[in-house]
């Protein structure tokens, strides 16, 4: 019971480091970025046993959708490309008990391409263990509370920002930081704060 406690105390904490709110400001310095190709890729996704069935194009559908609107604000003259890949997942399903009150997860492995250099800037691909945002809706079970697509999109949206996340950690990838002026922010319903694990 101790353990369980502790694991919860950690999620709520994890959570409480990213959001996506930041969608509606203008994005972040990635100097002279500009979205090229936006590539998923979900055939090697695993579902969990406790866990809503989604498609490899429900997949693609939604993180295709989520890089492009936090990374289509950039308005840079040097192409970048991101590569996703689905490798696993859990979607809440509805009416499990609260006392089991488990958490949407998504896993997903990630490269990273400068077009004018013409080679990948990460040698291995990034994996990303990415939780749900934690709200009040969440904490009994967004099976209960969300629809599968609202989980997918809560998920998705939060692989984008953890994935920009890890771009800003890495500013010599981005020559021109602080030259460029961002695109304006795009206006976007919150989803609160992620928690987020790096794999």
């Amino acid at each position: 019971m101790i353990r369980h406690i502790a694991a919860l105390m950690l999620l709520m904490l994890a959570a409480a480091c990213t959001s996506t709110a930041d969608l509606n400001e203008a994005p972040a310095d990635l100097g002279n970025f500009r979205l090229g190709h936006n590539v998923v890729v979900a055939s090697k996704a695993r579902q969990s046993a406790l866990s809503r069935g989604a498609t490899q194009e429900e997949w693609v559908a939604s993180l295709t959708d989520a890089v492009a609107e936090r990374f289509g604000r950039y308005e840079g003259d040097r192409l970048y490309h991101i590569g996703i890949s689905v490798e696993g997942y859990s979607i809440a399903p509805a009416g499990v008990p609260l006392v089991v009150s488990p958490k949407s997860v998504l896993i997903i492995r990630v490269t990273l391409w400068d077009d004018a250099l013409g080679k990948k800037l990460n040698s291995e691909a990034k994996q990303f263990t990415v939780f749900e945002s934690l709200t009040g809706d969440t904490l009994v079970g967004s099976g209960i509370t969300q629809t599968k697509e609202e989980q997918m999109q809560n998920l998705s949206r939060n692989a984008a920002k953890v994935i920009q996340t890890w771009m800003l950690e890495n500013p010599e990838w981005f020559p021109g930081l602080g030259e460029t002026k961002p695109a304006a922010a795009a206006t976007v319903t919150e989803e609160p704060a992620p928690a987020v694990a790096e794999g």
